[in-house]
């Protein structure tokens, strides 16, 4: 027995030599002492706590508002009222915009009764591009008189003239057509209404005249600027507003002829007046494109037998696809013809698409077959579909043929022989459809979908701002010409968005309110998430989709695009949902349960909604002060408003123009100014905040004059905001010696109070409880170049409770160096528990990593300097990983619907549209020359010259000879994610296999903070997980998914007037002209602009 009890010692020793053998070598596991941990996260925050408190000033600011808790009222918004009295009030905004056009309107058709047509007329006019410009002589050039120019800060600082409007012409046309000639001195008896209209309502911006004659007059006057290549390309009808006006809401089926004998300039010339067509469409229209040859083809098989929505999205995808056809094949027109006719029929019986005019554009060389049969069985008698023939080429062979059609279907026959002739001819349908309305007198009242006019002012940034349009036509009321009905052109005037949406104070909304419209076709008109620009190189660009944002595609929270029907409805009502919001770029989020509350605005097509977040968004604070204390507190110079705020109106009296917000509230307070008008709900709330805030002053200022503790050295800037938009700050440092220097400036827009929100540091501190602070690092690189963040930004919510209701009445915070937190963090990590006074573990150890993390993952500190500023999961994905696993950390999904997505280089060779035709005559002079010169000598040469001069034809029209081999951005949907840590654990602890070793890891809460103190073995390598990354990733379609995206009808209302047929009309006119012949004059313009333009 004894033995064998010596012998166990040994057998244990094999055994565990044995399973030494067997097992992998595994290196023993480091252990990190909790209580140490929670030692330096305790030490570190209270540190933390202390210089926060203390240089805010956090703690004597919540005393203040405590103080005054008795006088306060905390009143419950009633969203709903709310609404309904921002839309009467927007209601009342358009409809004196409205009364402005009806007036010029009204003008205009007086003027033209009283006008007697004078082909001899001689008239000189202000010509925008010719205005002040002088010979080599000095003396003016001819329509180039002198016309003053001031600047105009309620025309963005254009230089204008508000006595007298001028006008612009495309380089095509002449400008001294007689047609042209005897619209503009028609039309001068616009000039005095024009300057009426501004005088009775200042907040007008440009009015405008847009002529069916190609000339467009605009007031205030301004210089027009040409492009680069010294062309105008600005052609006021092919613009919505002119073309919504002109027409009712179309269904459109072009068809066009690809077979063999429309190779070359025909094919181009074929291209090019598909997409002029396209141009004239809108969002309430419907299209789809057929091409024949031996078979009938959809340009785009997903949209086979059916028509889709001809917004901006759509139209851009059939020009693309329109590039790509190909002539060859024999053309056979009827089976085209029918199925076109189909499609109508169907839709029309369904309910579907417009309900209004239906038209087919027939695009072909020639037509040989018996096509008679096809209109007896689908459109005769009724003829309830027009069709526009458009015959291309300079052949008449099947002119007669190609006329019949048009002529015999409500429709108008045109010859296009040259690009130059393209635009002009593609108009023609437009003043057919508009008929039925001129013959009536219907002046209906259009509103356009946001845009951005760009082009009219190109050489200005800030005239980069959404704009709706209201607009009217104008009609000849010469009893002579009724029955055929002439449009005159449509006047119109602009309304800038943010006018509009000045109507709903942001004060009123809340930390997280905002207030938002949508059209009738469910797209956005202004929302604070709409990103309308994206950044190409240094230049920003409006994106290519801007304006068909889907309003399910920013509240994309609506999945079942409840709220979306109910505002295309034109309801009234309430609706509640848990959203997530993406701030700070997309990098952080904020969970809301917010209400919606949202209404009609009567007499446009436009809906609006304003959005509370339940909790603090409910109410609003009421306090109350006398003005004379409140005066002197705004006096102090640490003080600063919401410049973009409405407090006061100083953008329509030139006296005002020039004060600041802060300036005209002073004056309002003082009676210096009684023509000054003021919200004075907003400035009683100015005071009240101004007076409680005014001790900070003092306290800030006793503090910088005692700033010789170089412990604290790196407190930069204190700041405080409150919900009326009153901003305080002071600096600790000189300016010069500043980290941020934008900060709380306009050049850091997320940092101050915007009409579309709240200061970024304001609104995530609403979110945390009251007296914990939010410690932001920017994830950018530093000033100057710097490869890293050198500030952090901290800041707290400040409270106040009524009767049981808690509102957020201010938030305070600093701006503290990124050195002096390290500073502070690495002494505390120095710390140690052991009675002995060794230290079991320090952060200077080399087997451990420290990481100071925010609630979203973000790294402030660690030992690599370079990673501030980083996601965390890039730098340690095991770690990451793991508490994700746990629950520490979750993963939100986010979407975004508006992102730009690199696409590779592709070189499309088929014809691109210019702007301007002028461009595609020059640039087929040569063959127009050359076939001119067959043409007298009889020759049918023209093959000839089409293969060998015009095979590169549409390469020289878009001048295709420069294009660059680089990737470009397009429209795309992404998703990306984000991180929260759930604030009810605050610590834990876990150990990761890591193949040959456990790594552990301990994260422990920050006291009073959104700070996480992470603790890492850097011994164990776990490089076996991949990092967990913030990238967005594109969210690709399969073919499938994308065809049913796009057929995809969504709901939309449609327009609620319908001009289709009128019993009078002369359908008889239905074209004829061979061509449209250039006058003398303008073919030696071309000639010379050739001469200089071409090599």
């Amino acid at each position: 027995m004894g033995v064998a009890w010596r012998m166990v010692p040994e057998v244990i020793l094999w055994l565990f030599l044995l399973l030494s053998c067997l097992l992998p070598s595994t290196r023993s596991q480091m252990k990190i002492p909790l209580e140490t941990v929670k030692l330096w996260a305790d030490t570190f925050g209270g540190e933390l706590y202390a210089i926060s408190t203390k240089y805010s000033g956090s703690l004597l600011l919540q005393k203040k508002y405590k103080d005054v808790e008795p006088s306060l009222k905390i009143q419950e918004v009633d969203g709903l009222e709310l609404v309904k009295k921002f839309a009467e009030e927007m209601e009342t905004m358009l409809h004196r915009k409205v009364e402005a056009v009806e007036r010029l309107v009204e003008a205009a058709e007086e003027a033209d009764l009283n006008h007697e047509y004078n082909p001899s007329l001689v008239f000189d006019y202000y010509n925008s591009l010719l205005i002040n410009d002088k010979d080599e002589n000095d003396n003016y050039v001819e329509l180039g008189d002198e016309f003053i120019l001031e600047p105009n800060e309620h025309f963005s600082n254009l230089k204008v003239n508000t006595t007298y409007s001028d006008i612009q012409l495309p380089t095509n046309v002449y400008n001294k057509d007689p047609d042209i000639l005897n619209g503009v001195y028609m039309s001068e008896a616009l000039n005095p209404v024009f300057v009426d209209n501004f005088q009775r309502d200042p907040t007008l911006t440009w009015q405008y005249f847009g002529s069916s004659a190609g000339f467009f007059r605009l007031y205030p006057g301004i210089k027009w600027i040409p492009d680069e290549n010294g062309v105008i390309s600005f052609d006021c009808r092919n613009r919505g507003w002119y073309i919504q006006a002109a027409t009712s809401p179309k269904d459109i089926v072009i068809v066009v002829d690809i077979s063999g004998s429309m190779k070359g300039l025909r094919m181009t010339i074929a291209k090019h007046t598909i997409i002029t067509i396209l141009d004239t469409l809108g969002e309430n229209d419907f299209v789809n494109i057929i091409a024949y040859n031996d078979y009938v083809h959809y340009v785009e098989p997903c949209f086979k037998g059916i028509l889709v929505q001809a917004d901006r999205d759509n139209r851009e995808h059939f020009k693309q696809l329109v590039d790509e056809l190909q002539a060859k094949g024999v053309g056979t027109v009827n089976n085209a013809l029918t199925e076109s006719f189909k499609i109508l029929r169907e839709f029309r019986e369904a309910g579907q698409g417009c309900l209004c005019n239906q038209a087919i554009m027939l695009i072909t060389d020639g037509a040989v077959e018996d096509y008679e049969p096809v209109f007896e069985k689908y459109n005769w008698p009724d003829r309830k579909v027009r069709v526009f023939t458009y015959l291309i080429g300079r052949e008449v062979t099947f002119a007669e043929n190609v006329k019949w059609i048009a002529c015999n279907n409500k429709g108008y026959y045109t010859q296009i022989s040259t690009l130059a002739d393209v635009q002009e001819n593609v108009m023609e349908y437009l003043h057919v459809l508009s008929r039925p309305m001129v013959i009536n007198h219907d002046h209906d009242i259009i509103w356009t979908e946001a845009y951005m006019d760009s082009v009219l002012f190109a050489s200005q940034a800030q005239s980069l701002l959404l704009m709706t349009t209201v607009a009217m036509p104008v009609f000849s009321k010469k009893n002579e010409t009724r029955s055929h009905g002439i449009l005159l052109g449509v006047v119109g005037s602009d309304v800038p968005l943010r006018e509009l949406l000045k109507l709903a104070p942001r004060y009123k909304l809340g930390v997280h309110g905002y207030a938002f419209m949508n059209t009738n076709n469910g797209y956005i008109l202004s929302h604070p998430d709409l990103r309308p620009l994206y950044k190409e190189g240094k230049k920003l660009k409006p994106k290519p989709n801007y304006n068909s944002v889907d309003l399910s595609e920013v509240e994309w929270e609506d999945q079942d695009e409840i709220l979306r029907t109910a505002m295309i409805n034109g309801e009234t009502g309430y609706l509640s949902m848990d959203v997530k919001v993406p701030v700070d770029k997309g990098k952080r989020v904020i969970f809301l349960t917010n209400d919606y509350f949202f209404t009609h605005i009567r007499a446009t097509p436009f809906s609006l909604a304003i959005v509370l977040s339940r909790g603090h968004g409910e109410y609003i604070l009421l306090g109350n002060t006398s003005v004379e204390d409140g005066l002197h507190d705004l006096l102090q110079p640490d003080l600063s408003l919401a410049n973009e705020w409405i407090y006061c109106i100083t953008d329509i009296d030139p006296d005002h123009r020039k004060l600041s917000q802060l300036q005209a509230v002073i004056r309002f307070l003082k009676g210096e100014d009684t023509e000054l008008e003021c919200d004075e709900e907003l400035v009683q709330e100015l005071l009240f905040d101004a007076v409680v805030t005014a001790p900070m002053e003092a306290y800030w200022t006793a503090l910088a004059l005692n700033m010789s503790d170089e412990t604290n050295e790196g407190v930069e800037v204190a700041f405080l905001g409150t919900r009326a938009g009153l901003i305080r700050n002071i600096l600790y440092v000189g300016s010069e010696k500043r980290s941020d220097r934008k900060f709380l400036t306009q050049q850091d827009k997320s940092s101050i109070f915007t009409m579309d929100h709240f200061p970024l540091w304001y609104r995530r501190a609403a979110e945390h409880p009251s007296g914990s602070f939010i410690y932001s690092i920017s994830s950018e690189e530093g000033p100057e170049g710097s490869d890293k963040p050198e500030v952090v930004t901290v800041s707290t919510a400040v409270a106040v409770t009524v009767d049981g209701k808690t509102a957020i009445a201010a938030a305070v915070g600093v701006q503290i160096k990124l050195e002096l937190l390290q500073r502070k963090f690495w002494t505390a990590a120095r710390q140690c528990s052991g009675l002995d006074g060794l230290c079991p573990l320090s952060c200077q150890d080399d087997i451990v990593n420290c990481f100071l993390i925010d609630n979203n993952g973000f790294i402030l500190i660690s030992k690599g300097s370079k990673e501030s500023g980083k996601f965390f999961g890039e730098v340690d994905g095991s770690v990451m990983t793991k508490l994700l696993n746990m629950g520490m950390f979750s993963q939100v999904q986010l979407y975004d619907y508006q992102a730009m997505c690199k696409v590779h280089y592709q070189h499309h060779s088929g014809a691109r549209p210019l702007l301007s035709p002028i461009y595609a005559f020059l640039a087929t002079l040569k063959w127009l020359i050359s076939d001119f010169l067959i043409f007298l000598l009889e020759f049918n040469m023209s093959s000839f010259w089409h293969t060998d001069n015009l095979a590169d034809a549409k390469a020289v029209f878009h001048h295709s000879h420069k294009h660059k081999k680089q990737d470009t951005l397009q429209p795309c949907d992404t998703e990306y994610p984000a991180f929260v840590y759930d604030t009810t654990i605050r610590e834990t602890n876990g150990l990761i296999e890591c193949g040959d070793c456990q790594k552990m890891f301990v994260a422990q809460q920050i006291a009073n903070s959104n700070l996480l103190l992470l603790i890492t073995d850097a011994v164990c390598d776990c490089s076996i997980f991949p990092p967990v990354l913030l990238e967005a990733k594109e969210v690709k379609y399969n073919a499938s998914v994308k065809c049913d995206r796009m057929r995809t009808q969504k709901l939309r209302r449609r327009p609620d007037t319908c001009h289709a047929f009128h019993y009078e009309e002369n359908a008889q006119d239905c074209g004829g002209a061979a061509e449209i012949s250039a006058s003398l004059m303008l073919l030696l313009l071309l000639l010379a602009a050739s001469a200089l333009l071409l090599p």
